[in-house]
């Protein structure tokens, strides 16, 4: 049997400004933008050539609201795999991404964490070779 991730849904608070964070800050591209009724769309984003995306789920009503920002309590929610961690990492702090834990070289590569649009905790990560 053969199975794979499609996506993960992440809620956000406005479509648009989670569209320009992830497509203009982290260079993802918008794969799909669709309208399906006068407040919800279809929105789904993903870093380049990956099998793997977000969809952009607006929250509806206060507890869905209540968790943008902090869908896993504070942990580390995703995870960004780059093949140049440097590169990614000047990029990122360039266009003001706020991160909350400085790069460091572990046992499985060099990695630190940043903050989404709303608070979420992502790794960039840049695997060891050995390791790939």
């Amino acid at each position: 049997m053969k199975q794979n991730l499609g996506q993960i849904a992440i809620v956000v608070g406005d479509y648009d400004e989670a569209i320009d964070f992830y497509t203009q800050k982290l260079g993802f591209d918008l794969l799909e933008d669709t309208h399906m009724s006068e407040t919800k769309r279809w929105v789904r984003v993903a870093p380049k050539g990956s099998a793997c995306g977000l969809l952009l789920a607006k929250a509806v009503g206060e507890e869905q609201q209540s968790r943008i920002g902090n869908q896993t309590g504070g942990r580390v929610f995703l995870f960004l795999y780059t093949d140049d961690f440097w590169r990614d990492y000047r990029n990122y702090t360039a266009k003001n991404i706020r991160f909350i834990r400085e790069p460091s070289i572990e046992i499985y590569g060099t990695v630190a964490v940043f903050e989404d649009l709303y608070g979420n905790l992502w790794d960039l990560i840049e695997k060891r070779e050995d390791l790939s």
